[in-house]
């Protein structure tokens, strides 16, 4: 049996991840605009490497430009306050690793948050 290699596995998971929060979309058809991906590594490294594979199938499977947009530094921190500054739309997107989502919180006392509509 042949295995897949973790970057197959990681893009279709991806694919599938946002296909599924754009099909919660209703009244308007997704995407009717290009995408933003923001990236929190570098140009040229694996996670925008990756990002790029996924922008392009995403771009001709649903016919609107996905763009791919680097935020290094901060680790990770430049990347994600842009995206919690983001209108809340579904156009903007972040690709991140695990360590950026889930020990940031942990290791900074204050992070960029998005104030929430209800607030």
């Amino acid at each position: 049996m042949k295995q897949r290699s973790p970057i197959a596995t990681l893009t279709g998971l991806t694919l599938l991840a946002i296909s599924a929060g754009a099909a919660a979309q209703t009244a308007e058809d997704y995407p009717s605009r290009p995408v933003r991906i923001i990236v929190t590594q570098a140009a040229g490294s694996g996670m925008d490497i990756q990002a790029r594979i996924v922008a392009q199938k995403m771009s001709e499977l649903w016919g609107q430009q996905w763009v791919v947009e680097n935020r290094p530094g901060a680790n990770g921190i430049i990347a994600m306050d842009a995206v919690a500054k983001a209108k809340a739309d579904g156009y903007t997107l972040v690709y991140a690793s695990a360590s950026v989502l889930a020990m940031n919180p942990f290791i900074y006392k204050s992070l960029p948050r998005r104030r929430a509509c209800w607030q």
